[in-house]
């Protein structure tokens, strides 16, 4: 078994790394005060292709594997998470249902300014349906041919930013999770709008916002596959976004594990560094060794995508494990700065801060554990 990246992955990742540090991190604690991404980053990143990373280059993509494309969200994520999920999510859940559910006639017109930049965002939580998305009530009418969706989304990543939004709903007279349709809504469309950003705890740079649908007119080219096949759309789509929360959550832990050992050889106590400390030293090896299982579990998954072979069951063990290891090295490497690791002097504040939602969006570790248990179930014979 090959465990290394190959050259090309290497110098890609390496040039994803030196553009978050010369581009991204100067910009961070700003953006994290503010609740903003700066105007300007946003036109580099365009410019870096970073919104098309995983289109086909037909349609002005890069047409990464999906391993490559872990690779950017993870070392976006050691600079700045909030942008790294509004890369994730426009790659992911907003533009892959286009992409593999979409009419012909209608990737050729939207992927090729998705990949320009043009924002995507994934609309299925509800007031009332955040993990039990086949519950929501969003309201899809037929008009004629077309259709029109009344109701509200909440917590909709790129929401505010967003040109495109891939929308769930419930076609009229229908219940249960074969009851809901997929489409591809405009974000001028007539009856649409568009709420504040959401004051957020972390991934301040990335806004997340509601979005009101008053009877939102959606003509039936914009139809993602057949009706019923939105919840089937939605599943399949969150299982790649797994794999990008599980790179997400890779990055900030490494960002944390960095801080907290260049802060224990440099910080003195006791008539020497931190780090000569065994109680320091036993924390920076049990975050060392469960970010690399992390990491060697995420790349797995990314793996099996990548062969076209069944990868539900290895996303979400990727986002649960990595979501879940996250939220220990950042504890960690906080109680290694003490005192100052409270202060927004310091970035583990900010990466303490930022991954506390990563066990909760794209499916809480608790939705992924009942994921991970109905596949070993079916495995028995259940």
């Amino acid at each position: 078994m090959d465990f290394s990246l190959t050259e090309e992955q290497q110098l890609f990742a390496k040039g994803v790394r030196d553009f978050a540090l010369g581009e991204i991190a100067p910009l961070s604690s700003k953006m994290d005060r503010e609740g903003i991404v700066d105007p300007a980053l946003l036109e580099k990143l365009r410019g870096q292709g970073y919104f098309g990373l995983c289109l086909p280059k037909k349609y002005g993509g890069l047409e990464l594997d999906t391993l490559s494309y872990g690779l950017v969200i993870e070392q976006v994520a050691r600079v700045d998470a909030g942008i790294s999920i509004m890369i994730s999510v426009h790659n992911g859940v907003g533009s892959t249902p286009v992409m593999l559910f979409g009419k012909e006639e209608l990737k050729a017109e939207i992927l090729p300014s998705m990949a320009r930049g043009a924002l995507a965002a994934f609309c299925v939580t509800e007031p009332g349906a955040g993990s039990d998305a086949a519950n929501m009530q969003c309201r899809v009418e037929r008009d004629g041919d077309d259709y029109r969706i009344s109701g509200e989304k909440i917590w909709v990543t790129n929401g505010y930013h967003a040109e495109h939004l891939v929308v769930m709903g419930r076609l009229e007279g229908q219940a249960g999770a074969k009851g809901i349709s997929a489409f591809l809504v405009d974000r001028r469309s007539e009856g649409l709008q568009v709420g504040g950003k959401e004051d957020k705890m972390g991934l301040r740079s990335s806004d997340a916002v509601s979005i009101v649908f008053d009877s939102v007119p959606v003509s039936r080219a914009r139809l993602l596959g057949n009706e019923g096949d939105g919840f089937k759309i939605a599943m399949m789509a969150l299982d790649g976004g797994r794999i990008g929360v599980g790179f997400q959550s890779l990055g900030v832990a490494q960002a944390a594990l960095d801080v907290a050992a260049t802060y224990s050889l440099e910080r003195e106590q006791f008539g020497g560094p931190l780090a000569d400390k065994q109680a320091i030293q036993w924390m920076l090896a049990d975050s060392a060794t469960e970010l690399e299982q992390a990491r060697l579990l995420t790349h797995k998954a990314a793996w099996l995508k990548d062969q076209g072979e069944e990868h539900g069951r290895h996303a979400a063990m990727a986002k649960l494990s990595a979501s879940e290891t996250v939220g220990r090295i950042v504890d960690r490497a906080l109680q290694i700065h003490g005192g100052y690791g409270y202060s927004k002097d310091y970035p583990i504040e900010r990466y303490y801060r930022d991954a506390r939602v990563l066990r909760i969006y794209e499916g809480t570790s608790e939705i992924q554990r009942m994921v991970i248990a109905r596949r070993v179930l079916r495995d028995y014979g259940g």
